[in-house]
């Protein structure tokens, strides 16, 4: 049965079916093979209770606060603070671009929405200012990586769904590593910029100025403080934080900044009806999915074989880490989480790793599969805002995606580097 079911769940996905129906289908298939009337009826049944989750009501919340946030053109300040905190520093524009998008990673929790608006803003200014094209395009895509790693993440609210982990706690888990690829993507900017003699952008701020930018930026940047603050102090759950950020962009968009009309509202909620509906529809399908790998015990399986490969905990560490980066260039986060996380989990805990360590780093591997070719989804994006040929991009980025490879596998054999905040609010012991 297990040759069966991936031979049939590849097939699909050759021909093109798309990833929902390819889980649902293949579920089909099997009990089909398996001849028993009586199984048939669990499809319906996990494919609504798998939707029916009450935290997964937060992802579209979230996906319409960033979506109002962005609308309300909270992008312009966050850039601003950006540029007066590093913009005096060689290739400072680059710099800019980085630490927008993890202010910005606050707010939305998606790379597509960093990379569209944090791009469309940076990468006009920094080629008018002689940086290349292809430098400001990677710049752009490899650090909109961070918006799923800092929280909120609508993957890690997936992965939390699925798993059964707690989302407070990997929430907590994603900080550390999300600043961490920011610092590892300004190091490669400062290197590349001294020898290509980039310029600097601006002198040093004041302290009249970083105020006064600081001021500007705090509706953004106060959003995730909302968000984080009542989850971990009890006011609120995560599903109910999401809801929390919605008021909070509505009330800034129409009343602070004024720059959000009901007119605007259709196109948020197509946006956010949309791209929700997308990942609740994969998440109903892998929990009908789930089902016939648990009911053939291939989770089991899978942990077997990776013992049977080496009992060392390390060299499957490795081995994880190779997989997710290969999984991340063709498949989409979401849907890798969904298709994996409940074949490996098993495997892991099984070789003694916490299901919290395992949770980040499957998610911070796969969002560096966003931005890696061939398939990364961010490319496209970056390569529509610009123009330019995904084989130019693709030149342009690996020294980036290296930086983030080397946080990955520091965040993988560190345990205490991701684990350290949520030990610190007792979410790991």
């Amino acid at each position: 049965m297990l040759a069966f079911i991936g031979i049939m769940f590849f097939i699909l996905m050759l021909f093109g079916v798309p990833i929902a129906f390819v889980m649902g289908l293949t579920t089909l298939f099997s009990f089909m093979r398996l001849d028993n009337p009586a199984l048939y009826m669990q499809i319906p049944q996990r494919l609504y209770n798998g939707m029916g989750v009450f935290v997964l009501i937060a992802i579209p919340f979230f996906i319409m606060a960033g979506e109002i946030m962005t609308k309300s053109g909270i992008t312009r300040s966050l850039v601003n603070f950006s540029n007066v905190l590093v913009g005096h520093l060689r290739g400072g524009l680059a710099h800019v671009n980085i630490v927008a998008s993890m202010f910005f990673a606050g707010i939305t929790g998606s790379a597509v929405s960093d990379t569209a608006a944090i791009g469309s803003v940076i990468i006009p200014a920094m080629t008018s200012e002689g940086y290349d094209l292809d430098f400001s395009t990677a710049v752009t895509a490899s650090s909109s990586v961070i918006g799923p790693i800092i929280p909120p993440s609508i993957p890690m609210v997936v992965y939390a769904s699925i798993m059964d982990v707690s989302l407070a706690g990997l929430f907590l888990a994603g900080f550390v590593p999300g600043v961490m690829v920011g610092f590892g993507l300004m190091l490669v900017v400062y290197i590349i910029s001294k020898k290509k003699n980039y310029p600097v952008h601006s002198s040093r701020a004041t302290f009249r100025q970083l105020l006064k930018a600081f001021k500007e930026a705090i509706l953004g940047l106060i959003m995730p403080v909302i968000i984080l603050g009542g989850i971990l102090s009890g006011v609120f759950t995560p599903t109910e934080a999401a809801v929390v950020a919605v008021a909070y962009g509505l009330f800034i968009g129409f009343f602070v900044m004024k720059s959000l009309h009901i007119k605007d509202l259709p196109e948020i909620l197509r946006k956010t009806l949309v791209t929700s509906s997308t990942i609740l529809f994969v998440i109903g399908a892998s929990i009908a999915f789930g089902y016939i790998l648990a009911f053939e015990q291939i989770p089991q399986k899978v942990a077997d074989l990776f013992l049977t490969i080496s009992p060392n905990v390390y060299v499957n560490i490795l081995i994880f880490n190779i997989l997710f980066f290969i999984a991340g260039m063709f498949m989409d986060l979401s849907v890798t989480v969904v298709v994996l996380g409940p074949v490996l989990l098993p495997a892991a805990i099984q070789m003694g790793i916490h299901p919290l360590h395992f949770a980040i780093i499957m998610c911070v591997n796969l969002t560096v599969g966003l931005a890696t070719p061939p398939l990364g989804l961010i490319l496209f994006v970056a390569c529509g805002i610009t123009g330019m040929s995904m084989e130019r991009l693709c030149k342009a980025i690996w020294p980036f995606i290296v930086a983030e490879v080397a946080v990955v596998l520091m965040i993988s054999y560190i345990s205490v580097i991701p684990l350290l905040i949520p030990k610190l609010f007792g979410f790991y012991p």
